[in-house]
């Protein structure tokens, strides 16, 4: 009777502790930008469809910070691109990561001794560009990075807006400089603060504070909106930056239906697919989540 009696006990404090655990909830996080906030609702709305409970850390801040909150347990996935593990772990003179493929399992391998699982990636690759107000490049008859890198080289009247991280990061700007030989000086930039570059478009698209270039991403909606040309990389000189859910092992190890629920969802935003989506966020002005809800909706994942 006593071993039936501590059999009972035992099933009855399982059956107690299982609601808890069950109730923890998946934290999503996202950078600023508004790729990062369409990205990060999609991951969200998605796990609300099988009923996993959750808790929105959207927005969160820059690449480092949220990378930062996955690794201590702060957050538990996020919207991540692969190029980024190149620097994270301080790889990227690299040229493996100009590979899409390679990139991906490269960060994949790299990222495993933290205990951080990269899901599908999207087949977009949201790299670095540098993008010149359309009259300006008519003017000069710019239309790729060696066309822009003699203007600037010439002495062409050039201000750019960007990110910090752009400006500082050895794989943007001064890369782009190195490549092409040029060097833009701290007069000749205007910093903004976070990494969003609907701003920096913006900010170029208007001629803020003299201002006619803008750091800018591949799959940015708001270009043409704006009359911005992207000046072609003709050297590769950028890596692959395909955006991929980010997820602590911990976490799919308790649900791995997440791997396969996000898979579907991520093969099918293309760079021309998120260009659209992000067109509708930064230029026409609707929210990131209803964005991301009426797409998944579109598509048949969510009903």
């Amino acid at each position: 009777m006593k071993a039936i009696a501590r059999l009972m006990i035992f099933a009855l404090t399982l059956a107690m502790a299982a609601p808890s655990m069950a109730a923890d909830p998946i934290r999503i996080g996202s950078k600023t930008d508004t790729e990062g906030l369409l990205l990060g609702y999609v991951i969200l709305l998605m796990l609300e469809k099988v009923g996993l409970p959750t808790e929105s850390r959207i927005p969160l801040g820059s690449s480092k910070l949220v990378r930062s909150a996955l690794l201590t347990g702060a957050i538990d996935i996020y919207p991540e691109y692969t190029g980024n593990a190149a620097f994270f772990f301080n790889q990227d003179s690299d040229p493996i990561w100009k590979s899409a493929d390679a990139a991906y399992t490269r960060a994949k391998d790299l990222d495993a001794t933290n205990k951080l699982v990269w899901l599908q990636p999207a087949p977009a690759n949201n790299t670095w560009a540098i993008a010149v107000r359309a009259d300006v490049a008519k003017e000069q008859n710019l239309s790729t990075l060696d066309d822009f890198g003699r203007w600037i080289a010439g002495g062409g009247k050039m201000k750019i807006a960007a990110s910090s991280e752009f400006i500082e990061s050895a794989g943007a700007l001064p890369a782009f400089e190195k490549a092409y030989g040029f060097k833009i000086s701290s007069d000749q930039v205007l910093v903004l603060s976070g990494g969003d570059t609907a701003a920096t478009e913006q900010a170029a698209a208007s001629g803020t504070s003299g201002v006619n270039a803008a750091m800018a991403y591949g799959t940015d909606g708001q270009l043409a909106a704006l009359g911005l040309v992207v000046m072609r990389d003709t050297k590769n000189v950028q890596l692959v930056f395909e955006p991929a859910p980010l997820i602590r092992k911990e976490v799919l190890d308790a649900h791995p239906e997440i791997a396969g629920l996000l898979a579907p969802v991520f093969k099918s935003l293309t760079l021309e697919t998120l260009q659209q989506l992000n067109a509708r966020i930064a230029v026409d002005g609707e929210d990131a989540r209803s964005v991301a809800k009426s797409y998944l909706t579109e598509k048949g994942f969510l009903q």
